[in-house]
């Protein structure tokens, strides 16, 4: 072997030592490869025996459905050295002086000595090979199958992590939160993020119907048909096509409380796909059931657990007795609506354990900057409610402003291990409203919520008042 041959392949085992994906992988092995012959193209595929279909190592893994040549290739190159030009050959023994002229070259990848993918390469108009090439090509497809191992093993790990991660992070959630509402969407955004290749929705079950919670909507009337066809003893339910899979969400006493559903327009849902999801959505069956069975148990208390102020329930029992007293006295009475400004952002963004810290300090200034006869409580979510009795609308209008000052000013501290960050700042909207001694308080706090959604329409981190 000459030293430009040799040099070549130098060239290339430099390459493979590298810490590279395949896209890097590629852009160097046609950059090399182009030193030394005509080449237009450099593609790789690998061999998904789970779907029994190709897929783009270059392309986010995609599945290769429609291209015949490819897959006649795989199965041919199973024989022999390469396809050159759409036929299959095997070296000789010994190199010869045969040339040939070349378009397509495709090599096999290996794996303990059988095929698991293709390296593609499309060469310039008019190039001519030798054997001599041909034998060295041998040499660096055994290289790159090496590497592609390693790297498919890297990805496989990478995704095992992110798992275990969600299913762990699913977990977690009751450990702060308990209500439904809140709840199911952050379940919903981690199954999104791990299953990436599909469309995932959560329903539960209501008056003995599936509710969409998580996206906001689903137009797909399959997804409704096949919703239709559970049963308490179904494991998973798939479309005909395997793009549509519906995973029931089971309670402790063996009845459906709801569904996840994974939807696609490409790619089937691979037996690992379905192993994940089932997995996942019994962490989130379990998960749901303890916040089922938590807030039955909290209905009779009157605290928030993370926030420690008034819960909803307590809310409404106060406003009732506020709305009493206020006619019958006839004193003042103001509603304050307050929602905390691109809450999902930070849970997306620092994670949920710092979100709740947001939530915790935010709850923490509000209670400092009123009165001892105000009742603030935390309404769901990120949303405060708070009544201020014997408070006409001027003054309350001072106390929001002093409250959304104060929060904007304040950096909330975030005692997380985890969280890259020590301090979040975050603004508020708030809506405000009086009592007019006509409406019911779920009436004045219908109006102190459109003057909260007009704040938040309007540019956020201010305060409107709804005068209706």
């Amino acid at each position: 072997m000459d030293n430009k041959n040799l040099d070549f392949l130098s060239k290339i085992s430099d390459i493979l030592t590298h810490d590279i994906d395949t896209l890097g992988l590629s852009d160097e092995l046609k950059s090399t490869l182009s030193t030394f012959i005509g080449i237009k193209n450099l593609k790789l595929y690998i061999y998904d025996n789970i779907t029994n279909t190709m897929r783009d190592c270059l392309d986010s893994w995609c599945i290769i459905e429609e291209d015949e040549e490819l897959y006649k290739a795989f199965e041919n190159i199973k024989e022999h050295d390469f396809i050159i030009n759409s036929k299959a050959y095997k070296l000789p023994a010994t190199i010869s002086d045969i040339t040939l002229k070349i378009n397509s070259l495709y090599m096999p990848i290996l794996k303990n000595e059988k095929v698991f993918g293709l390296i593609e390469l499309s060469f310039e108009e008019n190039t001519a090979v030798n054997m001599e090439f041909l034998f060295l090509m041998k040499i660096v497809a055994s290289q790159v199958s090496l590497k592609l191992q390693n790297i498919v093993l890297n990805e496989q790990s990478k995704i095992n992590v992110e798992f275990h991660d969600s299913m762990k992070n699913i977990a977690k959630i009751i450990e702060t939160q308990y209500e439904l509402n809140y709840i199911v969407p952050i379940i919903g955004e981690m199954l999104d993020r791990f299953i990436t290749d599909h469309l995932i929705y959560v329903f539960l079950k209501q008056d003995n119907e599936f509710k969409l919670v998580w996206p906001k909507a689903c137009k797909d009337e399959r997804i409704y048909d096949i919703l239709t066809q559970l049963t308490p003893e179904t494991e998973y339910l798939l479309t005909n096509n395997d793009k549509i899979g519906a995973f029931p969400l089971i309670s402790e006493e063996g009845e459906i409380t709801g569904c996840i559903v994974a939807r696609s327009t490409l790619d089937v849902l691979s037996k690992r796909d379905i192993s994940y999801l089932e997995q996942l959505t019994r962490q989130s069956a379990i998960t749901i059931n303890r916040a089922n069975s938590y807030s039955k148990i909290l209905q009779y208390a009157t605290i928030d657990a993370l926030t420690n102020l008034n819960n909803r329930r307590q809310f409404e029992l106060r406003l009732g007795q506020e709305i009493a007293t206020t006619k019958r006295q006839k004193n003042s009475l103001c509603a304050m609506m307050i929602d905390i400004d691109f809450f999902k952002k930070v849970n997306d963004t620092y994670g949920h354990a710092s979100g709740d810290a947001v939530l915790r300090g935010v709850a923490s200034i509000i209670k400092s900057a009123l009165r001892e006869s105000d009742i603030p409580s935390r309404y769901g979510g990120e949303e405060f409610a708070i009544l201020l009795p014997y408070t006409h609308i001027q003054e309350a209008q001072i106390v929001g402003e002093r409250l959304r000052k104060a929060v904007e000013a304040s950096p909330i501290p975030i005692n997380d291990e985890n969280s890259d960050v020590k301090s979040i700042n975050v603004t508020i909207s708030m809506g405000l409203a009086e009592f007019n001694n006509k409406e019911t308080g779920e009436e004045l706090f219908e109006r102190a919520d459109k003057a909260l959604y007009e704040a938040k329409e309007s540019g956020r981190n201010r305060i409107c008042v709804n005068n209706d």
